[in-house]
């Protein structure tokens, strides 16, 4: 596990892949809050965690973003390829995009990283 003073250098998709699990338990954590069958959670957790989802949590974080910030967004976006055959192009390189800055936030600025979760967790209780 790497030392906060000296988080690894990663490239964008090992970032999109460690921000797609930072957002997964974020949502986990979300949903658990209410008392559910394990089965409902899990298939909220799912729909949450679609790339269709992260491209619209990405969106609603647009206005907020710094710079820097945008630029790690544009990055995974360019490195996202294709994705699978069941979803949209441009949506999933969003979504690679928005997972790409949560892996670097949890990195590197994790009061940033909890700032933007908890706008996201406001707009979508």
């Amino acid at each position: 596990m790497p030392s906060p003073a000296s988080p690894p250098e990663l490239g964008p998709l090992q970032l999109a892949w460690l921000g797609d699990a930072v957002w997964e338990l974020h949502q986990r954590l979300s949903h658990c809050a209410a008392p559910a069958r394990p089965r409902d959670l899990h298939l909220k957790v799912v729909a949450a965690v679609r790339a269709e989802a992260q491209a619209r949590a990405l969106g609603q974080l647009e206005g907020l973003l710094r710079e820097g910030e945008r630029d790690l967004v544009r990055r995974g976006r360019n490195r996202a390829g294709r994705g699978p055959r069941s979803a949209d192009a441009a949506t999933y390189g969003q979504a690679t995009g928005f997972e790409t800055l949560l892996g670097w936030l949890f990195l590197h600025d994790q009061p940033r990283l909890d700032e933007l979760l908890d706008h996201l967790q406001n707009i979508n209780p």
